[in-house]
């Protein structure tokens, strides 16, 4: 059974666990298919309000969430309003309390320095109370370790922790992550861990990179997909 992008509670019985486009209303806000949110200490379709923060319509700033994200509970995206502009002899925000000193309102948003969107790739993992801060880039397939503050763009299928978040380790060799990177530019559909969806497209690829493609084409014995079942058909598994 295939269960719609679209839903919003995609598990039975399950009321903590979202996918995440379908709650998202606000237009600086985009999230890709099947990304899921989870938050068992607030309803997890307040997503944009508890934990998108200093996110104002002022700034322009974006959140741009790939496809078959996972995002853990009490994860934060700050943005640019947070940034007290370093600029000026003092951190207060005086041009955000115009009216107090007779500012020009039109010159409100130099309280703060933009730092930028936040933009995650697909396939990402951000684990619990995570903070991400204004102006990164996460890369696909990329682990965002529990508590983690980043500050920096994080590369695709790189594990990061710590205050600030620094690499721990990559997830594959380089020749897997090009790879997988290639497939994505050649649009691939899905995920199935050890692999993609390939489609018409990629298989042809798989077979070169010296993967398995699932069903019929498959040589190499026992070639399982990360849950030890059969690869499927189209899907390019590690052989």
């Amino acid at each position: 059974m295939t269960i719609l992008a679209a839903t919003l509670f995609p598990r039975t019985g399950d009321d903590q666990t979202i996918y995440l486009k379908p709650a998202i209303t606000d237009p600086n806000i985009q999230v890709g298919d099947y990304t899921m949110y989870n938050d068992f200490v607030h309803d997890p379709r307040d997503f944009q309000r508890n934990n998108v923060l200093y996110h104002y319509p002022i700034n322009g700033d974006k959140l741009v969430i790939g496809k078959f994200c996972s995002i853990a509970c009490g994860a934060k995206f700050l943005f640019t309003s947070a940034n007290h502009t370093l600029r000026s002899l003092s951190t207060y925000p005086f041009p955000l309390f115009f009216e107090e000193w007779g500012l020009d309102k039109a010159h409100m948003a130099q309280a703060w320095d933009n730092k930028g969107d936040i933009t995650i790739g697909n396939d990402v993992w951000i684990g619990y109370e995570a903070i991400l801060l204004s102006g990164v880039t996460i890369g696909d397939g990329a682990i965002i370790g529990t508590r983690a503050v980043v500050t920096q763009d994080v590369p695709p299928y790189t594990i990061v922790g710590g205050v600030p978040a620094k690499p721990i380790r990559r997830r594959f060799d380089d020749a897997t992550i090009d790879a997988l990177l290639h497939l994505r530019q050649m649009g691939y559909e899905g995920v199935e861990f050890a692999g993609l969806y390939a489609g018409e497209a990629g298989a042809e690829y798989c077979r070169d990179s010296g993967w398995a493609v699932g069903g019929t084409e498959i040589t190499a014995p026992n070639t399982k997909n990360a849950w030890g079942a059969d690869c499927s058909p189209g899907v390019c598994c590690a052989a």
